[in-house]
């Protein structure tokens, strides 16, 4: 497996696993993948990487900003999609590790993330890889009539 910045001709490959996430209902309250435009705008041009093995892109992740404030510029969210092919393989860390390797040489001091609380294999892995659960949204919002909680975690880089 190879872990490579993650290109515009890689989007319609990761497009697709982003809709495998979202097919699970438990990934985010999002219901429509974007475009490549809307996609690209939304997330940081740091720190965007594929997974590829044989040619297959099997997972992607990418940080967008906490906010636009100048005090948090190296704060950042992280969002990470595996395809379903791949889930349970080790993927999924290693581009969670590239990512915070990469956002610390980047100089970002802090990764956070959204997690619905009954994706229990996501929180898992991102507690394995250093997060810490911080707190709970109780029925932030809801998917599908449905309403979910979500679970915030951060990573704090030993760094800085």
């Amino acid at each position: 497996m190879t872990i490579r910045p993650l290109l515009e001709q890689d989007y319609t490959h990761c497009a697709q696993i982003y809709q495998d996430g979202l097919d699970t209902g438990m990934a985010t309250f999002e219901t429509i993948v974007p475009d490549w435009i809307s996609w690209d705008a939304k997330f940081l041009e740091q720190c965007r990487f594929v997974a590829i093995k044989e040619e297959v892109i099997l997972g992607w992740v990418a940080l967008t900003p906490f906010s636009t404030r100048e005090v948090y510029k190296g704060v950042a969210e992280l969002t990470l999609y595996i395809s379903k092919i791949a889930r349970g393989k080790g993927i999924g860390r290693a581009l969670l590790m590239t990512a915070i390797k990469e956002s610390e040489r980047a100089g970002f001091w802090t990764l956070q993330a959204k997690i619905f609380a009954q994706n229990e294999a996501s929180m898992a892995l991102f507690q394995k890889c250093g997060f810490r659960i911080v707190g709970v949204r109780e029925k932030l919002a809801m998917r599908d009539g449905i309403w979910h909680d979500n679970v915030l975690l951060e990573k704090r880089s030993e760094l800085f």
